[in-house]
This record gives structure tokens, sequence and C-alpha cells, in this order.
């Protein structure tokens, strides 16, 4: 491609055209859309979390019992 150029500045332009579209448009255009999408973002966050916790439990409950054995154990001396 003999014939093309390209300015310096095309990329620095063309990057904050794209960044800023989506924040001039649509949902979180407006106040109340941006604080529908934080709100949305935290509810996602709490829903996660709420699922690592469950496992996290079962696992701390899991270590309880086997540490429990084994010292149970070896305070008979069975171990």
């Amino acid at each position: 491609m003999p014939g093309l150029v390209v300015a310096s500045d095309m990329t620095a332009s063309l990057a904050a055209i794209a960044s800023s579209l989506p924040l001039q448009a649509g949902l979180l255009g407006t106040q109340a859309g941006q604080l529908l999408v934080a709100l949305l973002a935290v509810a996602l966050v709490i829903i996660v979390g709420k699922f690592v916790l469950k496992l996290a439990w079962r696992l701390v409950t899991i270590g309880i019992v086997i540490v429990a054995a084994f010292f149970l154990l070896s305070t008979l001396g069975l171990i």
C-alpha cells in the first residue's frame, strides 16, 4: 500500500472518540443510569460473594472436623 498515509494524531483521536461514545449515549448518559449500573454491579458482587462464602464455610467446617479428629487421635496416642 504505497499511497497510505496515517496522521500522527489519528490514533489518539480515534481512541478519544471510541472511549467517549458509551458515556454519551444509552444507560451511562445520565446519573440515574450510572446509579443503576453501579447498583447492578454491587448486586453481582454480593451474589457471587454469597456463593463463595457458602463454599468457604463448608471448607472451614471440614477443616475443623479433620483437625479435631487428628487432635483426638493424637491425644489418645493412636497417631
